[in-house]
């Protein structure tokens, strides 16, 4: 595929994927503070501060804008690993990055898909204070998504292929025996602080330098802190940039 012609699929590719061509109403809008019922308007779908009903992601174009970047960025620069996104509720982040594959002709990444593909586990007494604050599990009858209905997702693109590996399962199961090598675009979206360190403990030193660190929920303070907490436990200077008022995003330099 030429340039340009791929440039236009993946702009296509983001529309679909975040429905702003059929513009379909959202289950709820994130204000940071409340949820509320809303009719479509396009700043919230564009932005990602909104819960699409039928959308195959909830990220936002400014945030599949930066994956788009970086996921090209490593490409162009020869920046070895795969792709693996850590939470991906209806699949579209992650069919976004194999669709960049695609795109630029690359057959040999694979993207990791990994997700409980049941919602957000339930915090116990014993979980972090931040965490039990959230009740993010409260939400599951939307964020639940069974793996076959991410898979499909992935098929109606024609995007199932050998270059998607799914991790169905916690984090804390499945991520330490992954049988990933090396890493050239992490994507982290996984809410908790808990989900947010055992993605960072198990995935970053598989991290190539040169490659990327995406935190989609860095706007969340439980979040937030994981990120912070394991960054000065590893001496990671690298400066954390904003993508969007929710998301953040840095670029590992060193080995």
């Amino acid at each position: 595929m030429n340039r340009n012609g791929a440039e236009l699929y993946l702009d296509l590719m983001k529309k679909v994927l975040t429905n702003l061509i059929y513009e379909d109403p959202p289950v709820m809008v994130y204000s940071y503070d409340e949820y509320s019922e809303h009719e479509f308007t396009s700043n919230p779908r564009h932005d990602g501060r909104d819960w699409p009903s039928l959308a195959h992601t909830m990220v936002g174009l400014r945030r599949l804008d930066n994956l788009q970047r970086c996921v090209q960025g490593v490409l162009d620069d020869g920046v070895p690993g795969d792709l693996i996104e850590t939470g991906v509720w209806r699949g579209g982040a992650s069919i976004f990055m194999r669709s960049v594959l695609k795109a630029r002709l690359v057959t040999d990444r694979t993207v990791w898909v990994a997700d409980s593909f049941r919602g957000m586990p339930e915090v116990g007494p014993a979980g972090h204070p931040a965490d039990r604050s959230l009740k993010l599990h409260e939400a599951n009858d939307v964020l639940a998504v069974p793996l076959e209905t991410v898979r499909d997702n992935f098929r109606r693109y024609d995007l199932l292929d050998d270059q998607v590996a799914f991790l169905p399962g916690w984090f804390k199961d499945t991520l330490p025996t992954a049988p990933i090598e090396r890493l050239a675009v992490i994507r982290l979206d996984g809410d908790l602080y808990e989900s947010t360190t055992d993605a960072l403990v198990h995935l970053y030193p598989k991290l190539s330098p040169g490659g990327f660190v995406i935190v989609d929920d860095y706007v969340i303070p439980a979040c937030r802190e994981a990120v912070h907490n394991y960054r000065e436990e590893h001496g990671i200077r690298e400066p954390i940039e904003d993508i969007d008022g929710t998301g953040a995003f840095w670029r590992r330099t060193g080995v």
